[in-house]
């Protein structure tokens, strides 16, 4: 049996996509496989980076890709799920094609301010968000 397909999207595909990504391809068990993209790629974020790291998932040699070098690829996919924030809403890429589409609001770890280590708290926060809201959905899918 095929994996259900899942793409990620926000706009820079640097942090929240890139989280989500790694969580459903661990959790989904080979029945789900997750990819992600961005409106306009960036770098991924450090933080995000870290706090990845400090719960054993190594994303650090992750690429940051865009929306359309994979429309481009022609791939297809089961689910179109946008992780972008409320405020940047409007921001948010629109997926073109066949998936069911799905709406998930998380903060923006770029947005966030402070210190480094208020950034890297909220971040940690935002990265067990995404956690559970993928760990929910794998049960609800599969």
């Amino acid at each position: 049996m095929n994996p259900i397909k899942v793409l990620f999207v926000c706009v820079h595909n640097s942090a929240r996509s890139q989280m989500a990504e790694a969580f459903l391809n661990h959790f989904g068990n080979g029945r789900l496989a997750g990819e992600s993209a961005g409106l306009e790629p960036g770098k991924l974020n450090p933080q995000v980076v870290q706090a990845m790291q400090e719960i054993g998932f190594d994303i650090s040699g992750n690429q940051t890709r865009s929306v359309s070098d994979i429309l481009e690829g022609g791939k297809q996919f089961d689910y179109i799920v946008t992780v972008c924030d409320e405020a940047s809403a409007e921001r948010c890429p629109v997926f073109p094609g066949a998936g069911k589409r799905l709406h998930w609001g998380f903060t923006d770890p770029s947005s966030l301010t402070g210190t480094e280590e208020q950034k890297l708290q909220r971040t940690r926060e935002i990265r067990d968000e995404i956690k559970k809201r993928v760990q929910a959905w794998v049960r609800e899918v599969v």
